[in-house]
Order: structure tokens, then sequence, then C-alpha cells
């Protein structure tokens, strides 16, 4: 008895003083009680309480002093047209690299300011090929076990609505284009979510039955394959029940910008895109600001892409006062540019301006925020979350910009009709990523591009896809 009185006496002793040890790395009532007088020092905060409960944290955070007429006079603007749409989806990639592809067509075409390449024609190319993207990244990842944290995202990213510039680039090269009234939006295109929670839904289904059959004995790629392919079978059934079936030939008549027919012709997507967008991608370079990582040195995300068979997409990472001067090339030279930013950040939704003095928040609330670029970014606080179409900068008689503004594609009700401003400090801290064309980008950049690419897993922050 008293051998085992001494083996249950230190496990005794341990299971007591747990509560205690709890207790000193808790909150005590000792600290309970000073966190609270803090508080009530102030009188001041019992009437901040009152207005905070009542009221809108941005509205009592706005800055007066910031409120004053908008400046909408740009020294060097890209003349822009019709503003788009992109109602509850998160197609903004699609839109931002579609007006880029219009503005060029509008301008060597003379047509009419509202003409649209069809969105939802290549969205369903996307859904059919990111489907593949994922089905194909399980059978390859089949042998690996299934907590690994690759196959892990894949479970958790099976599909979704967002992209980036790399998806208008391999889906264009791909599909080809069709003009907006050889297929029209509908309802499960300008709101993606509930296709898009039935598709992960499946995928997830499919990408488990695919697993199951790899583990098993004697399964061979050939079947893994041709089960694949009656996956997607059905796959194509949900997109074309939601979306309609692609054109592969259609008719359409060619105005000018006063709404004159000019030609009426057959096209097939591709003769479209040949004559309207015949664009060359590979002069096509994502420009990147990221202060967590080296600069000068060329990243790639794994499955960072929307097409199998297609490439994941590269961005060189410089300095903002090195990417600057490449986006004022390119609006003086009148061509615009895939832009993506932390939108959210500091934005008056009212009259559409982007600056870090709109709003207030450490005088409000009595406290700082001395978090800078790297450090928002670094601990997820701060990303690229949606794409717009870079087309205007205001330069100072020395060159240098004082604020940009970019095309939007919420309508032409939002903002500052339909465009956002933002200053050049809002620009230095929440922009990431800029699409410029090579003939705008130095030589020794376009070098760095020929170098050693660095490989990121598909989970790091920069993969998040713009919405």
């Amino acid at each position: 008895m008293r051998v085992v009185i001494k083996l249950l006496l230190p496990l005794l002793c341990a299971v007591l003083t747990l509560p205690a040890f709890a207790q000193d790395k808790g909150i005590s009532p000792q600290m309970l009680k000073s966190i609270q007088d803090s508080y009530h020092k102030d009188p001041a905060n019992k009437a901040l309480q009152n207005a905070l409960m009542y009221n809108d944290i941005n509205k009592l955070a706005k800055n007066f002093a910031n409120e004053g007429a908008l400046d909408d006079h740009f020294s060097n603007q890209v003349p822009s047209k019709a503003v788009t749409d992109q109602e509850s989806s998160g197609r903004c990639w699609m839109f931002t690299g579609f007006n880029v592809l219009r503005s060029k067509a509008i301008a060597k075409y003379n047509l009419p300011a509202d003409f649209q390449f069809s969105q939802i024609y290549t969205f369903f190319w996307d859904q059919l090929e990111k489907s593949n993207l994922f089905l194909q990244a399980i059978i390859d990842t089949k042998d690996l076990p299934f907590d690994d944290k690759k196959v892990e995202w894949l479970f958790k990213n099976p599909i979704g609505d967002g992209g980036q510039f790399t998806g208008v680039a391999n889906l264009v090269d791909k599909y080809g284009l069709v003009p907006k009234e050889a297929m029209r939006e509908t309802n499960s295109s300008n709101k993606t979510s509930q296709m898009s929670n039935i598709l992960s839904l499946k995928l997830r289904e499919y990408g488990l039955e695919l697993r199951d059959m790899a583990a098993k004995k004697g399964t061979t790629m050939q079947q893994l394959e041709s089960r694949k392919a009656e996956m997607l079978a059905v796959v194509y059934k949900v997109l074309v029940l939601n979306f309609g079936e692609p054109p592969t030939q259609f008719t359409w008549t060619q105005r000018n910008a006063k709404g004159e027919a000019m030609e009426t012709a057959t096209y097939t997507p591709q003769s479209f895109r040949d004559k309207f967008a015949n664009e060359d991608f590979s002069s096509y370079y994502m420009i990147m600001n990221d202060p967590t990582r080296e600069y000068y040195k060329v990243y790639e995300i794994e499955y960072d892409r929307h097409v199998y068979d297609g490439e994941n997409w590269r961005y060189l990472n410089l300095p903002m006062d090195e990417i600057a001067p490449l986006c004022i090339a390119s609006i003086k030279d009148s061509t615009m540019m895939y832009f993506s930013c932390d939108v959210g950040k500091f934005l008056n939704r009212d009259n559409g301006l982007l600056d870090i003095n709109n709003y207030d928040y450490g005088s409000l609330f009595g406290i700082d925020f001395n978090m800078d670029k790297k450090q928002r970014v670094s601990t997820f606080a701060s990303g690229s979350s949606h794409a717009m179409t870079l087309c205007a900068v205001d330069l100072d008689v020395n060159g240098r910009p004082l604020k940009w503004m970019v095309e939007n594609s919420w309508g032409s009700k939002y903002g500052h009709n339909g465009f956002l401003i933002m200053t050049n400090e809002w620009f230095n801290e929440y922009m990431f990523r800029v699409v410029v064309e090579s003939k705008y980008i130095p030589e020794k950049y376009l070098k760095m591009f020929k170098g050693k690419t660095i490989m990121l897993p598909p989970w790091d922050p920069m993969f998040a896809p713009e919405e």
C-alpha cells in the first residue's frame, strides 16, 4: 500500500497544482479589477461608449478634414469606356483583364463605348478547367497521406470564382472570346456562390472517390483518368444547366462608336479573339510588391493557375518606388493595366476615395496602430483582395505621382462614377500586383524573369485570388 501511495503522490500533487498554474496565466480577479479601473479612470470613455453603441465606427472615425471636394483631375489618363458590373460574383479578375483587352479593341476598331467581351463564356470554361485542375491534382497527390498539407489545401479549395490575370491569359488562349451578345449573363453567373457551393461539394466527393480508387491494389492511371473524365461530364452538365452551352459559332454585327452597323460576319470564338484581341500574353509580366520577401527575385506559386496544362503565374518582387515608373510609362502610352490591391482598407464608399487619412481610428479609440506594410502582410492583416483596371495618374511638376485612378467593376453608381481614386500614399501601402507589358519594363527586370524561380506552396498568402 505504501508503494502505491508513493507512486500516486507525485501525480496527485501535479493535478492539484494545475488550477493554480492555469490561474497564474489567466485573467485573475486582481488583473480584471486593474483593467476595469484603467477604463473608468477616463470620464471621456463613457461619452465615447455611448456614441459607438449607436453609430457606425467609420462614421465616427471619418476625418472631416478629408471630406472636401474630390479632385478628379489627372495629368495622364487612358480614355475609359462604359463601366462594367460583376454583380454578386468574384470575377473581378476577369472583368479587369477584359477591360484591358476591350479598351484596345474599342480604340483600334472604333467600337461602341459599351462593347464588352462575354464574361460568362470565359467563366464557363474557367469553372470546367478549375474542376479538372482539382481532380487531376488529387490524382497527382494520391500517394500522399490524407493529412498532408497539400492534400488538405486541395480539399479546402476545390474550386472558386476568384482568380488572377493568369486565368485570363490561359483561358483566352485556349478557348477564344465571344462578344457579350453571343452569350449573356444568367442569375447563376451574376450570383456565383450557390453554384460554387454545389460544385465544391461534388468535387470533394469525387476527390475522395479518386483517392479510394488509387488506394486499391491494381488500379491503373488509365482507370483514374477515365473516371475523372466521367466526373467532368457531370460538372459540364451542371455548368450548362446554370450558364447555357457556350457557342462554337455565331453571327455578330460590328458597329462603330455611333452605333452604326459596319459589318456582319460569322465567327468562331477563336476567330473572334484573333481579330479583336490578338494578344501575345507572353509579353505580359506580373510585378508584385511583397515586403515580406526578398526583392529582385522571381516567385512562382504552385497551383496558381486556372488551367492544368497552363503555367503557374510568376511575378517579380520589386520595391514600390520601382513599380510606379512602370505604371506611369504604360498610362502615358494609353495602355491600361491589370491592378490588384487591398481595396477595403480606408475606402470612403461615398465618394470612392482610397486614402490612409480617410478614417482616424487612433483618435477615436485613443490607441495607436503602428504596423507597417510588411508587418500587416506577415500577420495576415492585409493582402491582395480585389482586381481593378489602373487607368490614370496625376503627376507633379517633377513627374512624381500624387494620385492614381482605377476603373472598377462594381457598376457606374459605385464610388466616383464607377471609378476609385487613390492617393499615392495609399497606393504604396495597399497596392500588391500590377500586370505590365514588356515594352514598359526595363531590360534589367526582364532578365530577372529568365533566371531562377523560387517556388512557393499553394497556401502562401500571396496566392489569395482576387474577387
